[in-house]
């Protein structure tokens, strides 16, 4: 008896020529090592990684942000969804879509129009050139909330780490200060501040897959 792999379609838009990369990924090649998907023009790649806790995780290059963006999720969403979207966190735009290829190829169509009005409403004249403006473009408020979404996406996974001993339950309180994000653990008093006042350093946090108070 054959038993049928899991399998899925996974898909990215490349910053630099715009175009949708999409591949179908299975169970038994995610097994296996790491999966990449390489865009034509040689200038974008997606990894997939399996992680030893049976979830996936995800580098997925940002048609919008100047570094890609880390995900995590489980096999459960990764091969059973008919469709499911991770966005940019800053932009809100969905940048990797796995599912059913029918409903992955329907969204790669609908990000992709949604990209061509942004473009010209900003007199953008190609992808490649959004990807640079864009860090041009961004306001502080926009990133104080970056940071703030990490910090949340940390915390929730587990992902911070203070001075209590593993296992014990803890409590981070964030403060928004003029130049930075204050992150310190009620409990043990441990802090840090995540600085502001640079879109280059939020989008290096974004990069984070954990956080460590002192």
């Amino acid at each position: 008896m054959v038993l049928e792999s899991k399998q899925t379609t996974l898909a990215y838009r490349c910053p630099h020529c715009g175009a949708g990369v999409m591949s179908a990924v299975s169970l038994f090649n995610l097994k296996g090592s790491m999966v990449r998907l390489k865009c034509d023009c040689g200038k974008s790649a997606m990894e997939v990684l399996p992680t030893p806790d049976g979830k996936v995780r995800l580098t997925v290059p940002c048609i919008i942000c100047p570094h890609p963006h880390h995900f995590t999720v489980s096999e459960k969403i990764f091969f059973e969804s008919e469709l499911f979207s991770l966005p940019c966190a800053y932009s809100d735009i969905n940048i990797c879509v796995m599912g059913e290829v029918n409903h992955v190829k329907a969204e790669l169509s609908r990000t992709e129009l949604q990209l061509l009005d942004l473009m010209e409403k900003s007199g953008i004249t190609d992808f490649e050139a959004l990807h640079k403006e864009a860090e041009q473009t961004v306001s502080d408020p926009q990133v104080l909330e970056i940071v703030l979404f990490v910090i949340r996406d940390l915390d929730e996974e587990g992902k911070i780490k203070c001075h209590c001993e593993e296992g014990e339950e803890r409590e981070y309180d964030a403060e928004i200060l003029s130049d930075g994000v204050k992150v310190t653990c009620k409990k043990c008093g441990a802090t840090r501040t995540i600085p502001t006042d640079s879109l280059l350093d939020a989008h290096e946090f974004l990069n984070c897959d954990h956080l460590l108070l002192e």
